[in-house]
């Protein structure tokens, strides 16, 4: 049986057999095999293959979804009913040892910078040493941030806390490998990224986030979940402008 769903991929993403290969590092031969015979590719040539091609490795080799089920669950380390359940330690634990990444998608997150007041100073010399920083903000002018504060019953406040929250980071943006940008998308989630770890703030409505709950996940190879909320990021990021 062909693999059809692999096929379909490449092509609806402009790509050949050939361009597939050379970005996984394999030969032209063994793409061929994965579509032709449908055989289920190892683990990393799966993951730069579905990243790649834009979907999701599961999709494209179904064989794989009970050992990434597995895996997922175990991405879980740990809840927290609310954001102020969360150690303080933590978050200083998390900034302090992040080394290639460090991705923020808030409105605000003012009491990330409220509490850790050389943050901007922490984002600035990481990225010095190599890290990428990458940093979403709420657009305060934006309808999206207007709504979720009246929904919050906070109103202009929310807004107002994006500003604050700008202007904190106002030391740390300009330096290379410090990116903030602006967006106006819907937030379901706030995303705090840092490495291999990711706290991950529900957003429920009628709540301010600081009282909804807090899910940390930890990346494991051939799991889901942790990646699953990462390209939420990218989805963001992509659509954001430079603040």
């Amino acid at each position: 049986m062909a693999n059809d769903r692999l096929r379909a991929a490449i092509s609806a993403k402009g790509e050949s057999i050939q361009s597939v290969a050379q970005h996984v590092g394999v030969d032209p031969k063994s793409v061929e095999r994965w579509i032709s015979r449908d055989r289920t590719p190892h683990r990393g040539h799966r993951w730069k293959a579905a990243s790649f091609l834009g979907v999701d490795e599961v999709y494209l080799w179904p064989a794989v979804e009970k050992q990434a089920e597995a895996a997922s669950s175990s991405e879980l380390i740990t809840y927290y009913p609310h954001r102020g359940a969360v150690p303080a330690s933590l978050w200083s634990s998390l900034i302090d040892k992040a080394s290639s990444q460090v991705e923020i998608l808030v409105y605000a997150g003012l009491f990330l910078f409220d509490g850790h007041p050389d943050l901007p100073d922490q984002l600035t010399q990481k990225a010095k040493d190599g890290a990428q920083v990458r940093i979403l903000l709420g657009d305060p002018d934006s309808e999206m941030v207007r709504q979720r504060g009246e929904e919050e019953g906070i109103g202009g406040d929310l807004a107002a806390r994006a500003r604050i929250t700008r202007r904190y980071l106002e030391p740390a943006m300009g330096n290379p490998g410090v990116e903030v940008r602006l967006h106006d998308t819907i937030l379901y989630n706030s995303i705090y990224r840092f490495d291999e770890d990711v706290l991950v703030n529900p957003h429920v409505l009628g709540a301010p986030a600081g009282q909804n709950p807090v899910l940390h996940f930890r990346y494991l190879p051939g799991a889901r979940t942790f990646r699953h909320y990462m390209r939420s990021f990218d989805y963001a990021w992509e659509r954001g402008t430079p603040a």
